[in-house]
C-alpha cells in the first residue's frame, strides 16, 4: 500500500495543478480527471483484494479450528492426554489467537482512504458540478433539445473513437438532481423540464432512490411558478394521493384550486376548458427572457439556422493563393485563403498550423490555463465571467521556437506587425463552453455625428463603451483578429456573427482573420461576434490580437469614419 501511495503521490504530481478552480471550464483539464479516477478505481480493487486475502485467512483458520475442536470436544481428557496437543492448545490460546486477534484487527482500508484523502483536495468541488449542471441546459437551450435526448444520450453530431461510440446516460436521480439544481437557482423553467424527466423515467418503471414524491412536490411548485394552474392541480394531487400527509402538498393544493377558482370567474369560463392533458415538452412554456438582446438569433445561428449567405452573396466569395504581396517566405508555398463572407471581409487560411505545431502549442499551453477573463467594462480590469467559459493561457514567442514561427507565420500572411500585438492566447472550452456575443475592441462613446441606420444605432446604444479597456498596453485598440482552429468540433462550437447572419465552423489547423476597425480608426460593430456552445467534442483555438500601433504604413488611415 505504501508503494501505491507513493505513485499516487507522483501521479498528482503529473496530472494535477496547486489549483484546480472551475475545472468544468475546460475540457483539456477534465482529461485529467480520468486519470486520477483510474488511479482511485485501481486503489479500490487493491483494497478489495486486501479484505479478500485477510478474509480467506480467517476462513482458513476457523475451518482448521472446528476440525480440531469437533475432535477436542468430544473426549476432552483423552485428547489432552497426549502433551503435544496440551502444548498446543497453550501455544494457540496463548500466541495463535492473539495473532488472529491482531489479523482481525488490521483495517486494509486505511491505504485506500489515504489514497482518496491525497486525491480529494484535487476533486471538482460544488461549484464544478453547478458550472456543469448549467452548461447541459445552455445547450439544451442553444441546441432546442428535449431532456430526454440527455437523458438517453441522444445527442446530435456523435462520432465513434477509435471504433467505440462513448454513451452516457442519466438517471431518475440525475435528472432530479438537475431538476433541483435549477430550482434552487429560481430557474422554474429548467426545474419543469428536469422533474418532468425524472417522473417519466420512474413511471416507466426505472428504479430510483429518489422518492416519487420528492419529485411531484418540486415539479408541482415549478410548474405553478411558470403560471400553470391546472397542471400543478394535478401534480397536486397525485402527491397527495401517494402521501396524504405530506408537509405542504394539502396547504398548496387548497391554495392553487382558490387561485384557480378566481381566474375562472375573472374570465367566465370553467376548468374543464382549461385542462391540458398533454405532456410538458420543451416547447410547453416559453422561455423567459435575459440580459442579452439578440439571444435568439444568435443562438439560431449556433443551430446553422437563420444563415444570411444568399446566391448573389456567395457569387462575391473566392479562393485564391496568398504570398503576402510577395513575403519572401510565403512565396514558394503560398497561403491557400478562402472568403468566408464579403462584408466585413472575413478570410479562411487553410493548413495555417500543422498537426505537430497544434499539440505542441497545446502541450505549452495545458500547465498555464486559468480561466479566461473579460475587462469589465467600468474598470478596465479582468475578471471572470459567466457569459465566458473556457480556460486560456497566454505564450510568449521566447516560449518555444513553434510559437516565435507561428507569430511571424501570421505577420507574414497579414502584412501587419506583431510587434505590438498581445501574446498568443490558447484557449480550451469546458462542458458547453462558449463565449456569449461580444467584440474584440474597445468601444468608445458613441458620436452622435455618426452616420448610422437605425438597427446599427441600437447596437452602438446597447452595448456599454470601455474606451480604456487597452490603455495600459499603450498599443491602441484591436485593429484585427486572427483565430486559428486547433481542433475538429463534433458538434456546436461554431464563430457567429449575429449582425450579419454568418456561422464559420471549426476546421483542424485552418485559421480566420477579419478586421475589427474600419481605416479611420473606428470600430467596425458589425464584428460583434460569439463562439457558440460545444455540443459534443473539444474545442481548441488560439488567438491573435493585432493592434494598432505600427501598422501606420502597412494599413494606412481611410479618409471617412466607416471606409
Amino acid at each position: 500500500m505504501a508503494a501505491f501511495l507513493a505513485l499516487t503521490l507522483l501521479t498528482l504530481s503529473i496530472f494535477s495543478s496547486p489549483t484546480q478552480a472551475e475545472i468544468f471550464t475546460s475540457i483539456g483539464q477534465m482529461t485529467d480527471l480520468i486519470f486520477t479516477e483510474r488511479e482511485l478505481v485501481k486503489s479500490l480493487k487493491e483494497y478489495i483484494e486486501a479484505e479478500e486475502l485477510k478474509l480467506e485467512a480467517v476462513k482458513s483458520w476457523a475451518n482448521k479450528l472446528d476440525t480440531l475442536t469437533h475432535a477436542s470436544t468430544s473426549d476432552p481428557e483423552g485428547f489432552l492426554a497426549h502433551p503435544v496437543n496440551a502444548y498446543k492448545l497453550m501455544k494457540r490460546l496463548n500466541t495463535e489467537w492473539s495473532e488472529l486477534e491482531s489479523l482481525v484487527l488490521q483495517d486494509p482500508s486505511d491505504g485506500f482512504i489515504s489514497n482518496m484523502s491525497v486525491h480529494r483536495q484535487y476533486f471538482p468541488d460544488e461549484e464544478d458540478e453547478k458550472g456543469a449542471a448549467k452548461a447541459l441546459m445552455r445547450l439544451q437551450d442553444t441546441y432546442k433539445l428535449d431532456s430526454e435526448s440527455f437523458s438517453k444520450g441522444k445527442l446530435p453530431g456523435q462520432r465513434q473513437h477509435s471504433g467505440v461510440r462513448y454513451n452516457a446516460l442519466l438517471t431518475v436521480d440525475d435528472c432530479f438532481d438537475m431538476g433541483k439544481l435549477a430550482y434552487n437557482e429560481n430557474d422554474y423553467y429548467h426545474a419543469v423540464l428536469w422533474m418532468q424527466q425524472a417522473l417519466r423515467q420512474m413511471d416507466s418503471g426505472e428504479d430510483a432512490k429518489t422518492p416519487k414524491a420528492d419529485i411531484l412536490d418540486y415539479l408541482s411548485y415549478s410548474v405553478y411558478q411558470m403560471g400553470d394552474l391546472p397542471r400543478a392541480i394535478e401534480l397536486t394531487r397525485r402527491l397527495v394521493a401517494i402521501d396524504p400527509s405530506h408537509q405542504r402538498a394539502g396547504g398548496n393544493l387548497r391554495y392553487f384550486e382558490r387561485m384557480l377558482s378566481k381566474e375562472l370567474r375573472d374570465m367566465g369560463r370553467s376548468q374543464q376548458e382549461l385542462t391540458d392533458e398533454r405532456p410538458i415538452q420543451l416547447d410547453t412554456y416559453e422561455r423567459p427572457k435575459d440580459y442579452l438582446p439578440e439571444r435568439e438569433v444568435y443562438e439560431a445561428l449556433c443551430r446553422g439556422e437563420g444563415i444570411k449567405m444568399t446566391v448573389k452573396r456567395r457569387s462575391r466569395l473566392f479562393c485564391r493563393y496568398q504570398d503576402g504581396n510577395r513575403n519572401p517566405r510565403l512565396l514558394l508555398k503560398p497561403m491557400k485563403e478562402e472568403d468566408e463572407w464579403d462584408s466585413p471581409h472575413i478570410v479562411r487560411f487553410l493548413e495555417a498550423l500543422s498537426d505537430e505545431e497544434i499539440e505542441k502549442i497545446k502541450e505549452l499551453a495545458k500547465p498555464k490555463l486559468a480561466r479566461a477573463t473579460v475587462r469589465d467594462p467600468k474598470t478596465g480590469i479582468l475578471t471572470v465571467a459567466n457569459y465566458r467559459v473556457s480556460k486560456s493561457a497566454w505564450l510568449e514567442g521566447e516560449d518555444d521556437p513553434v510559437i516565435a514561427r507561428v507569430n511571424q507565420r501570421i505577420e507574414d500572411i497579414t502584412g501587419l506587425t506583431v510587434d505590438t500585438a498581445e501574446l498568443l492566447q490558447v484557449a480550451n472550452y469546458g462542458v458547453g463552453g462558449q463565449y456569449e456575443p461580444h467584440y474584440d475592441f474597445s468601444r468608445r462613446p458613441f458620436d452622435s455625428n455618426l452616420k448610422v441606420d437605425g438597427n446599427r444605432l441600437a447596437t452602438y446604444l446597447n452595448y456599454k463603451d470601455e474606451p480604456d479597456a487597452f490603455k495600459t498596453l499603450g498599443t491602441g485598440n484591436r485593429v484585427a483578429t486572427f483565430l486559428n482552429y486547433m481542433s475538429d468540433v463534433e458538434a456546436g462550437g461554431a464563430t457567429v456573427f449575429p449582425d450579419f447572419g454568418a456561422a464559420i465552423w471549426p476546421r483542424k489547423g485552418t485559421a480566420v482573420f477579419w478586421y475589427n476597425l474600419f481605416k479611420s480608426g473606428e470600430g467596425d460593430y458589425r464584428t460583434r461576434h460569439a463562439a457558440c456552445p460545444v455540443l459534443v467534442g473539444s474545442k481548441w483555438v488560439s488567438n491573435k490580437w493585432i493592434h494598432e500601433r505600427g501598422q501606420e504604413f502597412r494599413r494606412p488611415c481611410g479618409l471617412t469614419e466607416v471606409d
